[in-house]
């Protein structure tokens, strides 16, 4: 059996978080459209800014500053809000499209998902705050957990799988004219 989409658009997530220069954690996100990738992004300094993989230190780590706090110190573009402006870059809408992303997106890339047009967001781990689920709930966005959405997907395969047998059967039984 040939692998899930959504296995398949977070394996490339994955994949993609591994170019973060960020030395706290990487991130990456995937926007596909009709099943389609229209964007990739991972979390670091912006085009031609100074790395903290390069500097070798992470400010707010230095700093003692908890997880989801102090994001004004931080150098990195989120992976979700650099999958959206690399949208933007090059002319490509992104309303109506699905993100899939490595981790739970913080509140100000939960804004710019909502105004970007993205449709639903299917994410792996949790992020230390509810503001931004909130406000993608408020402004019906759908989210969900990956695992969920694996398990959801693979119920709605089987059922498609069952009238694809008949659908093939019929086909089997046929003679063919070529």
């Amino acid at each position: 059996m040939r692998i899930l989409f959504t296995e398949w658009a977070m394996n490339i997530a994955e994949q993609t978080k591994v170019r973060s220069t960020c030395v706290s954690r990487q991130v990456g996100a995937v926007i596909c459209m009709d099943k389609q990738i229209i964007s990739t992004g991972y979390n670091g300094a912006p085009s031609g800014a100074i790395h903290c993989t390069d500097i070798g230190y992470c400010e707010r780590r230095k700093r003692g500053i908890p997880s989801g706090q102090g994001l004004e110190l931080c150098r990195a573009g989120h992976a979700e809000a650099n999958a959206i402006t690399q949208c933007a870059k090059n002319g490509t809408s992104c309303n109506g499209a699905v993100l899939y992303v490595t981790t739970q997106p913080c509140v100000f890339c939960c804004i710019a998902l909502i105004q970007a047009g993205i449709k639903k967001v299917i994410f792996k781990g949790e992020y230390p705050t509810g503001l931004g689920l909130q406000l993608l709930e408020e402004s019906g966005v759908e989210y969900i957990k990956y695992e969920d959405e694996l398990e959801n997907e693979r119920k709605s395969v089987e059922l498609k799988q069952l009238s694809e047998d008949k659908r093939i059967k019929e086909f089997l039984s046929k003679p063919k004219r070529y």
